[in-house]
């Protein structure tokens, strides 16, 4: 890591607890990787937890705090965890690999109190475990993901703040102009406003990973960027008047490219230096696709346009690893790492 983070405190959510959720935040706050400094504590059912540690292998003592401010003399090999009151009842009970309401409203529970936390400023930055849109759906929670749920908790007074999903790793960044939404309408919420709302959030987004001068590549929606109009006119309608406007603020945008080779050349590789920095796709498969492809153990996934630092792994509640001891915690320590090297 480049900065000290001494003093900072990320909180991680336990996620949903049928998936590998707390496997995994067990597997990354257990075995913290070396030279992070910053104070690290889960949001979550402390017996949910210990059964996790006890999948997982880790044998360090978790400790249940009252106040975040003990972080601060929290013993060295032990594993922090904060339970918000008002959890559900009864949490062990829920079938593992299942779809349970009762796992879902847990899962967001712990993301309100955990945002909570940061907007009164006992805590730094957020990485959320992975949870599962049925199960919140089941729970009678209307946002369809994390980012959906974040931006609204986010909104202390009138209305949201515009927030994009951004995936990265050590060799391609990408941002989504559309999340989680059909794709018809997907195609419906790509307009001039919305593309150059994402290009601005970007170039903000780049210049906080500490590039000075962000090179932003824009991909098209259609086949061969529609081909001059021939395979659709989103990029002359909406997508090109958009990079022209953010050029004229200064905004390094180019475009729009073919979106099946834009990535190929946005990739950062050995012997490959990449063209762009990042590449704004216009629809969620568009854009998180060529990411994954290059493995999901380094994804992550970034809120961008949050008041304050969130990051999350790439993949989902993996239900059919649950309780097996196969969960892979990587993603979730580069998310950690992200949010640090995120952190002021």
């Amino acid at each position: 890591m480049s900065k000290s983070h001494a003093g900072k405190r990320v909180l991680v959510t336990m996620g949903d607890l049928c998936g590998i959720g707390p496997e995994i935040v067990a597997m990354a706050l257990g075995h913290p990787q070396a030279g992070m400094a910053a104070q690290l504590c889960v949001v979550g059912d402390a017996a949910v937890m210990r059964r996790a540690m006890a999948w997982a292998g880790v044998q360090r003592p978790l400790l249940r705090l009252s106040s975040l401010d003990e972080l601060e003399n929290l013993p060295p090999h032990s594993v922090a965890l904060w339970q918000p009151e008002g959890l559900p009842q009864g949490l062990l009970d829920c079938a593992i690999g299942q779809i349970a309401a009762k796992a879902g409203a847990a899962a967001a529970h712990c993301v309100e109190a955990a945002v909570a936390a940061i907007q009164a400023g006992a805590a730094d930055a957020l990485v959320t475990a992975p949870i599962h849109k049925e199960a919140l759906h089941a729970a009678g929670i209307g946002y369809p993901g994390h980012t959906e749920m974040l931006q609204a908790l986010a909104a202390l007074d009138g209305a949201p703040a515009p927030v994009r999903m951004m995936l990265a790793n050590n060799e391609l960044r990408t941002v989504l102009v559309t999340i989680h939404c059909s794709l018809r309408k997907a195609i419906e919420l790509i307009n001039v406003d919305s593309v150059l709302e994402t290009l601005r959030i970007a170039q903000a987004a780049m210049l906080k990973f500490g590039i000075a001068a962000p090179r932003i590549a824009v991909a098209g929606l259609n086949p061969h960027a529609g081909e001059g109009g021939l395979f659709g006119d989103e990029e002359i309608l909406h997508i090109a008047p958009a990079i022209a406007l953010a050029r004229a603020e200064g905004i390094a945008a180019s475009g729009p490219f073919a979106p099946d080779t834009v990535f190929m050349r946005a990739r950062n590789a050995a012997g490959h230096p990449g063209e762009f920095d990042v590449v704004v796709a216009m629809t969620h498969d568009h854009g998180l696709i060529p990411v994954k492809y290059l493995g999901v153990e380094q994804g992550v996934n970034v809120t961008l346009g949050l008041p304050f630092v969130r990051t999350s792994p790439d993949h989902g509640t993996a239900f059919d690893l649950a309780g097996s001891g196969r969960a892979d915690a990587s993603s979730l320590r580069a998310a950690l790492n992200m949010a640090c090297e995120l952190l002021p």
